[in-house]
């Protein structure tokens, strides 16, 4: 149980002695710090179930709290409110729980089998900044997931069975025209892929020049496309050669933003599961033709806009977003079982997962219990305001958009790092750390402008200034381990900074919570600026090591650590990679 809950707990008991009903008392940082460091409001609700005054209530409650030794500084204000403030006695204890183990600070949520579906790249298809949000977003709440406690798997869900498949084969039969698999009577006979990764970048954007030019090519892209999805041997050994190539470069991408999946599965996994799921959609008669397409009505009864109904089939015969996605729920309920599945994608793809979530409750593909949730996120946009563009207004990649920044992290790296490779890789890992944090920032349906040069500074509410401020944090422990200390005893506090960073620290739980519960990161991005800030203002007033007082040294020192780790944790949560110096 964390600091925080204990403390709750035991003022609920308090309150329920005096006779009334509460389930629980809910402690929150003051919002007049001059008047006390936590705030009760409980006594609100209580009054209004107990017919009498809030303040009435407030002066019972505080009566009892006075008599409590880890309250101080008790009083009421406005017509309820209830201050408190924590002696240095439980601060000094606090920091003795935390400093055995910070993880012991966190309290875990119910035991679920959670699925999350993020990345979404697509195959044959660079990785631009479009996919950025979903990858920050997505890793960070399965890390926090898996921390509170949950049984999480992580899905990148390609997008593999779109109309790039055709485009690209279609290019590719222009250009390789003898190709093994372009044969009419082609049976498994193996070929060598005659393209690398940099030939497909451009194989990719000239095959949608041309079907976009050419009705033509278009309808040929659409006749592969379908060809693909009903398994075409030839097509279809092609594209999996295609694809193996294209996850390479896509797995560096995320391997470089610290981002990493379970699963490494696609729209065309879910074709197994179409044949069946829709015959239990026709057992069950929810499915109608219309206008020669295989449609499901998902109309409800409180609906106050009009919902129109999900397509399944195409009057074509080919599948479509709607149905993989759909098929693809099927398959994971079928597998995994899980509690819940969390979609991590764009805000404007909202009504698309309403049409399939309400398809799969419907036809009870999930039960009433499953929970499918939509994590949309807004946009990272340019200083125009509109979404990040090269300056030929193309669509900017996410590797170029990296090296954007990188050209920025490297005018501020330590001139005493001279080896050119560990520049580059310090650099590196620098600018990602300005990337993600900037992205974590906003509130995830915000949109926001990306300044690099602004987020790739060292001081202020940036990626670099937290880790800037972390590698710091080390090296005074480390320097503290050369004077010999191995553990550090807590036994003293000089002033309001030092109690003021056990405080902050103590609210951990709340912030994680939070987080949990609004699948945002922001709190844990501003937290973690908050906790850092307050410790460099502690660290300007104290000089730690060359203290003469043991006991104020060893309490700092261990404060010290308590941060450091705390960091660490947020900062991995975050998938924020560390460099050992800047």
């Amino acid at each position: 149980m964390s600091i925080i809950k204990d403390v709750e707990k035991e003022l609920t008991t308090i309150i329920q002695t005096l006779g009334y009903k509460i389930e629980k008392v809910t402690l929150q940082p003051s919002g007049r710090p001059d008047l006390g460091e936590f705030q009760i409001n409980d006594a609100f609700p209580l009054a209004k179930e107990n017919h009498c005054s809030p303040r009435e209530i407030a002066e019972k409650i505080t009566q009892e709290l006075k008599k409590e030794k880890k309250f101080k500084n008790i009083n009421i204000a406005g017509a309820g409110f209830i201050n408190l403030s924590f002696s240095e006695k439980f601060y000094l204890d606090s920091l003795k729980k935390l400093s055995k183990d910070i993880q012991s600070n966190i309290d875990k949520e119910p035991k679920k089998k959670i699925i999350i579906d993020y990345g979404g790249a697509n195959v044959a298809k660079i990785l631009h900044v479009g996919h950025l949000r979903s990858a920050n977003i997505g890793e960070a709440l399965k890390r926090l997931a898996k921390l509170l406690g949950g049984e999480v798997i992580g899905d990148v869900h390609l997008g593999d069975s779109g109309l790039q498949a055709g485009m690209v084969i279609s290019e590719m039969k222009e250009r390789y025209p003898n190709l093994p698999c372009f044969k009419e009577n082609y049976q498994k006979e193996d070929f060598h892929l005659p393209i690398t990764s940099e030939d497909l970048s451009i194989i990719y954007p000239e095959a949608s020049k041309k079907a976009k030019e050419n009705e033509e090519k278009m309808e040929e892209a659409r006749k592969i496309t379908a060809l693909i999805q009903k398994k075409h041997l030839g097509y279809t050994t092609l594209w999996n050669k295609i694809k193996d190539l294209s996850i390479i470069e896509i797995k560096k991408i995320y391997e470089d933003l610290n981002t990493s999946f379970d699963l490494w599965e696609g729209e065309l996994d879910s074709f197994q599961y179409i044949p069946e799921m829709l015959n239990d959609l026709r057992d069950k008669n929810l499915l109608q033709q219309s206008e020669g397409a295989t449609v499901m009505d998902i109309k409800e009864e409180s609906d106050k806009k009009e919902m129109p109904p999900i397509i399944l089939i195409k009057s074509n015969g080919a599948y479509i977003y709607e149905t993989t996605d759909l098929a693809t729920i099927y398959g994971r309920v079928k597998r995994f079982s899980p509690d819940e599945i969390w979609y991590v994608v764009d805000s404007r793809q909202e009504l698309h997962f309403e049409q399939v979530f309400r398809a799969a409750k419907k036809s009870e593909i999930v039960s009433k219990n499953t929970k499918l949730e939509f994590i949309g996120f807004g946009t990272m946009n340019g200083l125009d305001g509109k979404p990040f563009k090269t300056r030929d207004g193309g669509v900017m990649s996410l590797s170029f958009l990296i090296s954007l920044v990188n050209k920025e992290t490297r005018k501020r790296l330590n001139p005493m790092i001279t080896d050119k490779k560990e520049q580059e890789e310090i650099s590196k890992m620098i600018a990602i750390s300005a990337v993600k944090y900037a992205d974590f920032l906003p509130y995830r349906t915000t949109d926001y402008i990306f300044e690099p040069s602004k987020f790739a500074d060292l001081e202020g509410k940036t990626g670099p200034y937290l880790l800037y401020s972390t590698i710091r944090m080390k090296s005074l422990l480390k320097k503290s381990e050369k004077m010999g200390y191995q553990s550090y005893k807590i036994s003293k506090l000089k002033n309001e900074t030092d109690k003021e960073i056990i405080q902050i620290l103590i609210t951990l739980p709340k912030i994680l919570k939070k987080s949990y519960e609004f699948k945002s990161l922001n709190d844990i991005a501003e937290f973690l600026y908050k906790l850092t800030n307050t410790y460099n203002k502690f660290y300007s007033e104290h000089h730690i090591l060359t203290c003469e007082d043991e006991n104020l040294k060893t309490t700092w020192l261990s404060l010290t650590e308590v941060v450091y780790q705390t960091n660490l944790l947020l900062l991995d949560i975050l998938g924020i990679r560390v460099p050992e110096k800047m």
